[in-house]
């Protein structure tokens, strides 16, 4: 059975989650506007980071069950290769509702790290190809960069090639 973490001052699930288990990470915090058209690609710009090592937490429903797809910001989820990924048939995005409430973050502050429960989880595969990565640390305006085999690691997840360019 999973630990149940508390929120600490200042922290998130997914800073939580990652202080607990002793994984290397960075945390960067920046001022997020509301009126940004993409979130991650905010992220990006705020940190100065290649959109290529930003990665946004997607939720789809495939076959019925949420999933978690963590791909590139500066491309876009394949819902067949998610769907492929986890042995299904048919993957589409999920309800946002159906996603914050099973996740327990909110759209656009969505973390695969700490989450309320558990799902699977899809990581592209060309995260791999970076000495870092960085993913919502829990809440807009927070990012967390680590080592994209700690991220696998943490979240359970597979390696696949989910995004399109």
């Amino acid at each position: 059975m999973a630990k149940k973490l508390k929120k600490q001052p200042g922290g998130t699930p997914a800073t939580v989650a990652l202080t607990a288990s002793g994984t290397d990470h960075t945390v960067h915090a920046y001022a997020h506007d509301p009126a940004a058209a993409s979130y991650g690609e905010e992220a990006a710009e705020a940190l100065g980071v290649a959109p290529g090592r930003v990665f946004k937490t997607l939720v789809a429903d495939v076959d019925g069950d949420l999933t978690v797809a963590v791909v590139p910001v500066s491309g876009s989820l394949d819902l067949k290769a998610l769907a492929s990924a986890v042995g299904g048939k048919r993957a589409a995005m999920a309800d946002p509702g159906a996603a914050e409430r099973a996740t327990g973050y909110v759209l656009g502050g969505i973390s695969p790290l700490g989450q309320r429960r558990r799902l699977r989880t899809v990581v592209d595969a060309s995260a791999a190809g970076h000495a870092t990565v960085c993913v919502s640390a829990g809440r807009r305006g927070l990012e967390v960069e680590l080592a994209p085999e700690d991220l696998v690691r943490l979240t359970g997840a597979v390696l696949a090639a989910i995004g399109r360019a």
